[in-house]
């Protein structure tokens, strides 16, 4: 019996949501499926033209398959940021979605990440995490991985504006996802990280910060989602975020739950608690990955527990 959903649906769009859903197949992936891939990178591929026609990658999903356990009792690893911030002004909280305007260390260690996927070109969010190589982004396992096979020409853009990349394009040198993840694309475990090239001499963090990582942590935390939607009505352009007090969802998975706005684009954004709206500096505990056909404006990020914890570990030293 699959241990996942059997009904999963991706929803692509050029500046506006296609009408109808893409219904994907249920994967059929080996159990010692590779947990990382080294994806091909084509010199100057990322234009500002394909990085504003990329299509975002949104997932949703429908409750009828078999939840996977997760453990969620381990003792709690916290990974403190890199570094710190200028102050900006506080803003609201709860916030159902809109554009950050806090500034802090978040507009740096946000971006969005771009990937072919297939032969279509594709857009994700990620986050500059800290990591012993310096050079870590976290993201959403479908981010890297999606349908049983891996994105290429994956690059980080950290701060994201319009088409430009005022911070570079950080090319991935490999891609990870959790384990369960790239077996059998598990929704409780929808986490990737990418380690990438250095530029100009500088890893990502000394280049842009990063923030800091928790492990098993716990649920009903206080949290703000960050990412760049770019599906109606967002368009890519800004970083957005959501803020309020999260969940647990009690549907198909362990993910936390969170009321949220946000569209295709944003999949792979942070979430962090213990947000300091003054520094925009956090504690990254989830990312945000898919949301139920049926219950709009609310998403759902991945518990990180021991699989995630795993996964940071190979992309950190690798």
């Amino acid at each position: 019996m699959n241990r996942h959903r059997t009904a999963l649906s991706v929803l692509l769009s050029a500046g506006a949501l296609v009408a109808g859903v893409l219904t994907a197949a249920t994967p059929s992936i080996a159990a010692d499926a590779p947990t990382s891939f080294r994806p091909q990178q084509t010199q100057g591929f990322w234009t500002a033209e394909r990085m504003r026609a990329a299509t975002p990658l949104d997932v949703t999903a429908v409750p009828d398959a078999a939840r996977t356990a997760v453990a969620t009792s381990a003792t709690p690893t916290a990974i403190a940021p890199t570094a710190a911030a200028s102050a900006a002004s506080p803003t609201a909280f709860p916030q159902a979605g809109g554009a950050w305007t806090g500034g802090g260390a978040v507009v740096k260690t946000s971006g969005r990440v771009f990937f072919t996927m297939g032969t279509r070109t594709a857009s994700c969010s990620g986050n500059s995490i800290t990591s012993a190589n310096g050079s870590t982004v976290m993201t959403a396992g479908h981010c890297v991985k999606y349908q049983g096979a891996w994105h290429t020409n994956w690059v980080f853009v950290p701060a994201y504006d319009n088409g430009s990349a005022p911070y570079g394009q950080w090319s991935a040198t490999k891609t990870f996802a959790t384990d369960q993840w790239a077996a059998s694309e598990d929704m409780n475990m929808d986490v990737g990280l990418a380690v990438v090239a250095p530029l100009n001499g500088q890893t990502l963090s000394q280049a842009v910060g990063a923030q800091g990582v928790l492990f098993n942590g716990g649920y009903n935390k206080k949290m703000y989602s960050f990412g760049f939607p770019a599906a109606a009505p967002y368009d890519g352009t800004k970083l957005v975020y959501c803020s309020g007090n999260s969940g647990k969802d009690f549907l198909l998975t362990k993910d936390h739950s969170l009321g949220c706005n946000m569209t295709g684009g944003s999949s792979g954004g942070p979430w962090f608690q213990d947000f300091n709206e003054a520094t925009g500096l956090g504690t990254q505990v989830s990312v945000n990955s898919f949301g139920y056909t049926f219950l709009p404006n609310r998403m759902y990020g991945p518990y990180f527990g021991n699989e995630a914890k795993a996964a940071y570990d190979k992309a950190q030293t690798s």
